[in-house]
């Protein structure tokens, strides 16, 4: 068998271990709570977080020794399942492999899966803090590629777009970028898309306190509700009062 064949069997194999592990895990109640949660439609198995977490860990060893082309397709097919947590699991496991992975091939992969495979807002999430927001920090010359996001008919593309940059303005990195991404969704239409970019600047008020405050405060007679409560939830409660004292939409 050559290394080819090799490392096909080794992802048919751990496909096939991985959903045994997750058909093992899972809890009717909680399957019945995640639907409940969720406006749009999904079909969880009903595996719990920590359990989930615990077979992404259990897994990890052989999904690192898959070659970075075999990893993706790998994950291409849990992204293709319909199964809610397995999409969980291919970002989780892509995030971890974002070493290995080549940025240009990451990206554009995970751009695909943001543009065609996500319907709801826990795997946006998921897929944009664990791989675009790594592959962010990591190279961050791949950002000015998201510009196109900001204006996309695409409500995950929109919401990604400041979901992707919570880990970098988490750790202080490129504040003028997230200005840049809350200008440019300020007022967007979808509470969704409010909801991302308001998480977005909450994230950067961390590091950021003063800039975050100043940002609100120049903005907060267009920005939404929603979007200002989110941006000031973790500055000083006089600093909030501050910024809401003009009224809001």
């Amino acid at each position: 068998m050559n290394q080819k064949q090799n490392q096909s069997q080794a992802a048919t194999t751990l496909l096939a271990a991985l959903r045994a592990d997750m058909r093992a895990a899972v809890d009717p109640k909680h399957r019945d709570g995640e639907r409940a949660f969720f406006k749009e439609p999904i079909n969880p198995l009903g595996v719990r977080v920590r359990d989930l977490n615990a077979i992404v860990a259990l897994h990890w060893k052989e999904a690192r020794g898959l070659a970075p082309r075999k990893l993706l397709d790998l994950c291409d097919e849990l992204w293709r399942s319909g199964v809610f947590e397995e999409p969980v699991v291919a970002s989780k496991w892509c995030g971890r492999a974002l070493k290995k992975l080549d940025s240009e091939v990451a990206f554009a992969t995970f751009e695909r899966w943001l543009a065609t495979r996500v319907d709801n807002w826990g795997h946006c999430d998921v897929l944009c803090t664990k791989c675009l927001g790594g592959l962010f920090e990591r190279a961050p010359g791949l950002l000015p590629r998201s510009d196109t996001w900001l204006t996309s008919p695409n409500r995950w593309l929109r919401r990604g777009a400041a979901v992707a940059l919570t880990p970098a303005a988490r750790h202080g990195l490129h504040l003028a970028r997230v200005f840049h991404v809350a200008e440019a969704l300020l007022q967007d239409e979808d509470d969704l898309v409010r909801k991302g970019y308001g998480w977005m600047l909450k994230e950067a008020s961390k590091p950021w306190p003063g800039e975050v405050l100043a940002f609100v405060l120049a903005h907060r007679e267009r920005m939404p509700r929603v979007a200002l409560r989110y941006a000031i939830e973790l500055l000083p409660k006089d600093w909030r009062a501050q910024a809401m004292q003009t009224p809001w939409k």
